[in-house]
């Protein structure tokens, strides 16, 4: 019996493409597809989470919105996986940078994904799972920003799920650790990722500085960040 279309996503498997790019802003979403893909049409809008397909570089991909938090990113990446087909999502969104070295704008991949979540408490796992990204695609990932020369860095990341955190020692805490960024949906789009047996990666751009206190817009969040899609569509196109 078929598993589709889901509550959240009214397509059918033939609409997506194999590998998905997920922003959690549907206006990011919208402007990937406007901008770099040929030929796109909007494939899901339920509860305007819009999800195109198009051509990039005559490689079928498809960019669909996460909204914001491990529990938005969670049902959509397990939909994609587990009743549409998708075997690779790559995250690409904004981060807090947590290091001096970390400069706002610069790239930065991640290879894991700390948390402060409880989603991993549902594998009822007999210890602390470790949320890695798909080493075929941070790889490529990083072998793509070196040619291009781009400001990046790899390393852990850490998805909260508090933005505005009642506990002023939460931030400090991470970065003795040597933890680069923080942000929201990593940590549980990776675990979808390993119990599907699929892939994933999360590519952010730092959109503001913890220590320093710089920071973007909205607008620049949604529409400048164009160096995180390109190099995203440039993996995708690798997998495709």
């Amino acid at each position: 019996m078929a598993e589709y279309p889901t509550p959240h996503i009214n397509a059918t498997p033939s609409d997506f493409a194999k590998t998905v790019l997920m922003p959690g802003d549907p206006l990011r979403a919208k402007f990937i597809a406007e901008n770099f893909l040929t030929d796109a049409r909007l494939v899901n809008s339920v509860r305007g989470i819009n999800g195109y397909t198009g051509y990039y570089k005559g490689a079928r991909v498809s960019v669909m919105a996460s909204g914001m938090g491990m529990p938005s990113i969670g049902i959509y990446s397990y939909e994609l996986y587990n009743f549409f087909g998708v075997e690779s999502i790559i995250r690409v969104g904004s981060a807090g940078a947590m290091q001096e070295s970390v400069r706002v704008r610069d790239i930065v991949l991640g290879q894991g994904a700390c948390t402060d979540s409880a989603y991993a408490n549902q594998f009822r796992l007999a210890g602390a799972f470790a949320p890695i990204a798909d080493f075929s695609l941070l790889r490529r990932a990083a072998e793509l920003a070196e040619e291009r020369g781009l400001r990046y860095h790899v390393g852990n990341i850490v998805s909260s799920d508090c933005f505005y955190h009642d506990n002023a020692d939460a931030a400090p805490a991470w970065q003795k650790m040597g933890v680069l960024a923080v942000e929201m949906e990593a940590a549980a789009l990776y675990m979808n990722a390993a119990r599907a047996g699929k892939r994933a990666l999360a590519i952010c751009t730092v959109s503001d500085h913890l220590l320093t206190h710089e920071s973007t817009t909205a607008e620049e969040r949604q529409t400048s960040f164009t160096d995180m899609m390109e190099l995203a569509l440039e993996v995708a196109h690798s997998f495709s």
